[in-house]
C-alpha cells in the first residue's frame, strides 16, 4: 500500500509541475495564459522591485537548498527516500506559482524590435525552452522530476543513479538545461523592465547553482567530470571539442 501511495503521489507531483513549467512558458512570453510577466496594474517602482526579488529568492532558496546533499540526508528523515525528489519538485512547482501569482509587473519598454527580427527572437525563445525540455529527456525525464523512484518503490526495486552519458546537446555543453532557459529568457522581441529583472536574477542564480552543482558532481564522478569540465564548455561549445560523459543530476 505504501508502494502505491508513493507511486500516486510522484503521479501529483510530477501532473503539477508539468502544468506549471507550460505556464511558466505562457509567463515569460507573455501570451495564452491570464497572467503574465507583464500583465496587471503596475505600482509604485521600489515596492513592485522588492516584491519581485522577494518572490525570486524564495524560488532560488527553496531551488538550491532543497538539491544539496548534506539538506537530502537530513530531509529524508522526514520525508520517505522514495519520495524525496517528488518533494523537491513540488516545491519548486509551488515556489513558481507563487511567483506568478503575485508578480509585480513593471511594463516600461527597455527594447523594442520590429518585423523579421521580432520574430526571430520569439521563434529563438521557443526554442529554448524546446532545448530545455528536450535535455530533460536525454538524462532521465521521469528520473529527474520523481516519477521513477516513486514508482519503483510500488514495482519493489531500487532505482539506480544516472549513468556518465553525453547525450546530443550534452556533446557539446554541460548544461543545456541551464543553457535552454538563458535563452527562452532573453530572447524577447519586447524587453520590459520587468522582464529584464527577471532575466538578469534568473541568469545570475543560473550561474550560482551551477558552481554548487558542478561541485556535487566532481564529488561524485571525480576525475571522469574533471576531464568532461576541460573538454566540453559549460554554456557555449568549445570549438572542435567533443564531450567525454556526463549526468547532469546527483541522486
Amino acid at each position: 500500500m505504501s508502494g502505491i501511495l508513493t507511486a500516486l503521489y510522484s503521479a501529483i507531483c510530477y501532473v503539477i509541475f508539468f502544468l506549471t513549467f507550460l505556464y511558466a512558458i505562457g509567463f515569460v512570453e507573455n501570451a495564452v495564459v491570464p497572467k503574465t510577466i507583464d500583465s496587471g496594474t503596475p505600482g509604485p517602482f521600489l515596492p513592485s522591485l522588492l516584491i519581485n526579488a522577494v518572490l525570486l529568492s524564495v524560488f532560488a532558496v527553496q531551488h538550491s537548498l532543497m538539491a544539496r546533499p548534506k539538506f537530502k540526508a537530513a530531509w529524508t528523515r522526514i520525508v520517505p527516500q522514495p519520495a524525496e525528489r517528488s518533494t523537491y519538485v513540488l516545491f519548486t512547482s509551488l515556489a513558481l506559482i507563487l511567483l506568478f501569482w503575485l508578480w509585480q509587473p513593471m511594463p516600461q519598454t527597455m527594447w523594442e524590435t520590429q518585423g523579421g527580427l521580432a520574430q526571430f527572437l520569439f521563434v529563438l525563445s521557443l526554442l529554448g525552452w524546446a532545448m530545455v525540455l528536450v535535455s530533460t529527456f536525454l538524462i532521465s525525464h521521469f528520473h529527474l522530476f520523481g516519477l521513477h523512484q516513486g514508482f519503483a518503490r510500488m514495482m519493489g526495486y531500487e532505482p539506480a543513479g544516472g549513468p556518465f552519458v553525453t547525450p546530443l546537446f550534452y556533446k557539446y555543453i554541460r548544461h543545456p538545461i541551464y543553457a535552454g532557459f538563458i535563452i527562452a529568457f532573453w530572447s524577447a522581441p519586447v524587453m520590459s523592465l520587468g522582464h529584464l529583472v527577471f532575466a538578469v536574477a534568473t541568469t545570475g542564480y543560473i550561474l550560482i547553482g551551477i558552481w554548487f552543482e558542478e561541485r556535487d558532481l566532481t564529488t561524485h564522478f571525480g576525475e571522469r567530470y574533471t576531464l568532461y569540465q576541460k573538454d566540453v564548455g559549460m554554456l557555449v561549445p568549445k570549438v572542435g571539442r567533443g564531450g567525454r560523459g556526463h549526468s547532469p543530476t546527483v541522486e
